[in-house]
């Protein structure tokens, strides 16, 4: 088996693997299925100080991290074949269909941004993927990286019990992923739904379907207008509900 391998190129090797380091993630680690490497962009800085960033050209707030000291950086990485990502705000969303994407290959770079970010020059001449994690801004790409890293992982043959378990879940048909219960039966006044309890699974199937469509369109309209369209659909039609209807809501 092939070890899935990443790279991290960032001011604080420290922060890896993190939470990765946990959980199936963790012992995934530890039995190669992937590997990490990081490599301190500090070491590529310049001057007595090591400096990695300066003002911005047009004036404003905030410091740039330098094109010469992040393609130095990039020149000590083999990526034998694996794409190099820039967690960003300025990037496309990332998506499960990208994640699927980086998964089945032989790996990722991800190259950690600080400050206000890095210059676009060389973002651009290395072909560097930009993507994003969600509106919103962090203190770096380091908890990003993490965010990319863990789906990824989760996907990588042998990581995961159960093959189901990545292709029930919200986003691998294009819809949010059906609600959950466990025991007891009756919980607080409220109970499962009966067709969970029924045996029937064809009807529980249905069941699901139903309630992923229903989340799907309530909450997440972006996903539903997709998935229709992919569908062919019209999306102005009701979402069939069962008579099992989740009683929680």
């Amino acid at each position: 088996m092939t070890t899935w391998q990443v790279t991290a190129l960032t001011l604080f090797p420290e922060m890896f693997p993190g939470s990765l380091g946990c959980s199936l993630a963790g012992r995934a680690l530890r039995e190669g299925i992937w590997s990490m490497e990081t490599q301190d962009l500090r070491n590529h800085g310049l001057g007595r100080h090591r400096n990695i960033d300066d003002t911005p050209f047009g004036g404003g707030a905030g410091m740039v991290m330098r094109p010469d000291v992040v393609s130095a950086a990039l020149k000590d990485v083999d990526p034998a074949g694996r794409p190099v990502i820039y967690p960003t705000p300025r990037g496309r969303t990332l998506t499960q269909s990208d994640v699927r994407r980086y998964a089945s290959g032989p790996g990722v770079v991800v190259l950690c941004g600080r400050y206000e970010g890095v210059d676009e020059r060389v973002l651009e001449a290395r072909d560097i993927e930009q993507v994003s994690i969600g509106d919103y801004i962090l203190s770096g790409g380091e908890v990003a990286a993490l965010v990319l890293l863990d789906a990824c992982v989760r996907l990588l043959p042998g990581v995961m019990g159960s093959d189901s378990s990545a292709t029930e879940e919200s986003f691998s048909g294009g819809l949010l992923e059906y609600p959950h219960y466990t025991r007891p039966a009756r919980w607080e006044g409220h109970d499962v739904p009966d067709v969970l309890l029924s045996g029937d699974h064809g009807a529980v199937a249905r069941w699901r379907h139903e309630m992923a469509e229903m989340a799907t369109r309530q909450r997440r309209p972006d996903l539903w207008a997709a998935y229709v369209a992919r569908a062919g659909e019209d999306i102005s039609r009701p979402v069939g509900v069962h008579a099992g209807v989740d009683r929680l809501n």
